[in-house]
């Protein structure tokens, strides 16, 4: 598969994103590196699947300049909605700015997590989880991602069960509520 790309800064580590509470009720405003240092902030975010007409997934691996998780898999693209910015119209932003595609995209579910990265900083994220479906072919944005790959929903299973250390955890996390609470959410292959 060719992949085209660029290289394009399009995260700032000074971006205000928004603080919530645990029912994801906005309750102030941080920049993005004060939410991850330490124990981490809880701030909102989200996560997207995007899959191709074939059923595959595209996931990424992240940038190595990435402060926290670099080199590791994860899953097609995540960010932060930025303060005033909603969070469907951030993903849309995003989906462009990391990989060139458009996609119509489906709100799953959303949910709190907290992991630790050595003591680099912590991500604590209420964390809005979407389903979407494109064939455009990704233009890759080198400042955000690594690579990129198509896979099928079983052979990442495999992978995951084989190899869990080289995934972000909030990708495990959100692979495994995807598969078994929501699995109605994804694209069937056709």
């Amino acid at each position: 598969m060719t992949v085209h790309s660029k290289a394009e800064v399009v995260s700032f580590e000074d971006e205000p994103l928004m603080l919530v509470d645990s029912s994801d009720t906005i309750v102030g405003v941080l920049d993005k590196a004060a939410c991850h240092d330490g124990s981490g902030k809880l701030h909102r975010a989200f996560s997207l699947f995007i899959f191709n007409s074939r059923g595959e997934l595209l996931i990424q691996q992240r940038a190595r300049n990435k402060r926290l998780w670099p080199g590791y898999w994860s899953n097609s693209c995540c960010s932060h909605p930025r303060q005033g910015e909603q969070t469907s119209a951030a993903a849309r932003r995003r989906l462009r700015e990391e990989l060139g595609q458009q996609a119509e995209l489906s709100f799953v579910y959303k949910f709190e997590y907290r992991a630790e990265f050595e003591d680099l900083g912590t991500e604590h994220e209420l964390c809005w989880v979407f389903v979407g479906t494109t064939d455009d072919p990704p233009v890759v944005n080198r400042e955000e991602v690594e690579e990129i790959r198509w896979v099928l929903p079983d052979v990442l299973d495999a992978e995951m069960a084989a190899e869990p250390a080289r995934f972000t955890p909030w990708f495990k996390l959100e692979w495994s509520a995807l598969r078994q609470q929501h699995a109605q959410a994804m694209p069937t292959i056709g």
